[in-house]
């Protein structure tokens, strides 16, 4: 049962947003301010309130919607990860070694690809690109001979040609070859060049993930080799005498797989692989498990979508145990390691803080009227407006239902006359506030009954508020437009008091899906959020949280909203939080020369327009001056909403 607003806690609050289930951790509730807090090293060490930073920033003249990166956070992921194969390893006595991969893919933002490779340089982590343009972007700073590159990706005879150039300037570059006749343009260059090249191969599984990706594995694929491509990819080098040139075996069971048994069954064929093709003679010392490591987003771990049913723990123990087993069956040398974990690095340090500008509702739906009033006004009442009212005066908990469907067939009737002309469109307004009112008081008298009938459970959607919040959905959390991602979204304020109100979130968009009606719930997700009603001139924060893994880099320009402010967020050694670096977002000038709009031009043009208009009487000097101090200012300013 729901405490009372007397008995309210952090502890409730806690439980209602699930924030331990899905936080792992990361993020707590401070019970003396009923503040989010972020935890870098999880349960233990100093934590950094998240209202303090949006306050810090707004001192820097930084408002929201901002990310906000943890870098220790991402820090604390990356040694997460190689422990958790460390200690596989050790247990299974293993005797190879492991090395994540980084795909930028997943966030290509410079300051977070380098953050990535410095804090994985004491694992020898190394990173994977997927095109020219990221080959391009992390060519000339993965300097380090012993960390690899892997480049995925469909490569023509340009990208191909700039891999062996590089590996001149001592870079660790594996091509993967995913068609054929890539071999043939490495083979052309290596000998152009006379580079002995260094190669992998994608497998194309029979085994298929499982969840919303499970189609990028199995034989239909996108990318890989069918087992028939494989042999002919070793006999054409051994031919050529490089056999040894084939150095990695590569698969992709999918982006966050949500069943462990999918995962295992692709590691068992892609193990398989890998030993016969060592056992034909090729220089096979790497095994790529791919991507597929997933996040909790939903904090219930069960395999369902925005879930896994496994443990970062297990996963790592699934690979090597797997691995080790074919490998000493097969009296197989022990290839190194290696994973595409993207998501699960970096999705937990990013965390999108945005303030909500106002709401709407029908919370206004107040009946004054009486009968005897309105039937001096309208002598010939209609009926389904005296209905209303009889089923509003009629209300009681034995007569939920029955009160609840009259008043949606006499709402139906009274709709149906006014587009008949028949009701006035006072009465329409009555009828539709007649309806809230009962709506209202029978989700009231259903919350006390033992066991709520299901049909009564969607007057808590209806009923739910509108908050419009300071953001662009499809610019910051285009994954929950697009395949319904479900992030972990809450306030990070007035914790420690009950929040009365149900919503769901609405941004800034003019598009009908600009929307959040959907959230982490106790088994299914949510249809509304738990909210605080809103304060005059108090502004309200919400965040959407693991926010780190591909939204950045999949956002598009709807509306013309432009990326956010992002803040870097470190501790020091006496655990102390400072803003290490904010990455001003985009400026309505920038995004306008995005789509192909030149600022200056736009400006002289207004700028004509309104001297002329001052010569013509239709505007004054001051009103001149005015509209187009605003006209600059908004240019060179935030594409979101600012407190002035």
């Amino acid at each position: 049962m729901r405490p009372t607003p007397e008995e309210w806690s952090t502890e409730h609050a806690a439980e209602l947003y699930r924030i331990d289930a899905w936080g792992e951790g990361y993020f707590a509730i401070d019970p003396s301010s009923g503040h989010v807090v972020a935890r870098p090293s999880r349960t233990t060490g100093p934590s950094i309130d998240l209202m303090d930073v949006v306050t810090e920033l707004g001192r820097q003249g930084f408002q929201t919607p901002v990310v906000i990166r943890f870098s220790n956070i991402l820090e604390d992921r990356i040694a997460s990860l190689h422990d958790a194969f460390a200690t596989a390893i050790s247990e299974h006595g293993y005797p190879g070694e492991y090395r994540a991969l980084y795909p930028i893919k997943v966030n290509q933002q410079r300051a977070v690809v380098d953050e990535v490779y410095r804090f994985g340089r004491r694992f020898r982590f190394g990173l994977e690109v997927g095109s020219k343009p990221e080959l391009l972007a992390v060519m000339a700073s993965a300097e380090d001979p012993d960390r690899l590159v892997v480049c995925n990706g469909f490569k023509d005879d340009r990208y191909i040609e700039a891999i062996i150039l590089a590996t001149k300037l001592g870079r660790s570059i594996i091509p993967i070859v995913e068609n054929f006749s890539e071999l043939g343009l490495i083979l052309k260059h290596a000998r152009a060049y006379g580079v002995k090249p260094r190669l992998g191969v994608r497998v194309k599984l029979a085994s298929q993930g499982a969840g919303r990706w499970r189609d990028s594995g199995g034989t239909r694929s996108k990318f890989g080799l069918f087992p028939s491509e494989l042999l002919d990819v070793h006999e054409t080098l051994e031919r050529q005498g490089l056999a040894d040139c084939l150095e990695l075996v590569h698969c992709h069971p999918g982006s966050q797989v949500q069943d462990i048994q999918r995962l295992k069954d692709a590691l068992n064929e892609l193990a398989s692989v890998y030993v016969e093709l060592a056992r034909l003679g090729s220089g096979v010392r790497y095994l790529d498990v791919g991507g597929g490591l997933g996040v909790d987003y939903r904090g219930v771990q069960a395999a369902v979508d925005s879930s896994m049913n496994y443990t970062l723990e297990e996963y790592a123990s699934d690979v090597v145990y797997r691995v080790a087993t074919a490998c000493s069956a097969a009296d197989v040398a022990a290839p190194t390691l290696l994973s595409e974990s993207g998501r699960a690095m970096v999705a937990h340090h990013s965390v999108l803080v945005f303030d909500v500008l106002g709401r709407s509702g029908t919370s206004r739906s107040r009946v004054t009227e009486t009968l005897p009033e309105l039937e001096e006004v309208y002598p010939e009442l209609p009926v389904p407006i005296r209905d209303l009212f009889e089923a509003r005066d009629s209300l009681s908990p034995e007569r939920l239902i029955e009160c609840y469907h009259d008043a949606q067939q006499a709402r139906e009737q009274a709709v149906q006359l006014f587009r008949l002309g028949y009701v006035d469109l006072r009465l329409r307004g009555l009828a539709d506030r007649l309806f809230w009112s009962i709506c209202t008081e029978v989700e009231r008298l259903a919350t006390n009954l033992e066991d709520v009938p299901e049909e009564l459970g969607e007057l808590e959607t209806i009923l739910s508020d509108i908050y419009f919040c300071n953001l662009s959905i499809f610019q910051s959390l285009p994954d929950s437009w697009a395949i319904d991602q479900l992030f972990p979204v809450m306030p990070i304020h007035r914790l420690d008091s009950e929040p009365t109100v149900k919503a769901v979130l609405a941004d800034l968009t003019c598009d009908s899906d600009g929307k959040v009606d959907s959230f982490v719930g106790d088994e299914n997700p949510s249809a509304v959020l738990d909210v605080h009603a809103l304060e005059v001139d108090e502004p309200y924060y919400l965040a959407a949280f693991l926010v780190g893994a591909y939204q950045e880099t999949l956002g598009d320009l709807h509306n013309l909203f432009g990326d956010t402010h992002v803040a870097h967020v470190e501790l020091d050694g006496d655990g102390a939080w400072s803003i290490s670096e904010v990455v001003e977002g985009d400026s309505a000038a920038e995004v306008l020369r995005y789509v192909g709009y030149s600022p200056d031009v736009l400006y002289e043009r207004l700028r004509r327009e309104c001297t002329e208009s001052v010569s013509e009487g239709a505007m004054s000097g001051p009103e001149r001056r005015t509209l187009l101090t605003f006209y600059r200012d908004e240019l060179a300013g935030y594409t979101y909403f600012e407190h002035r």
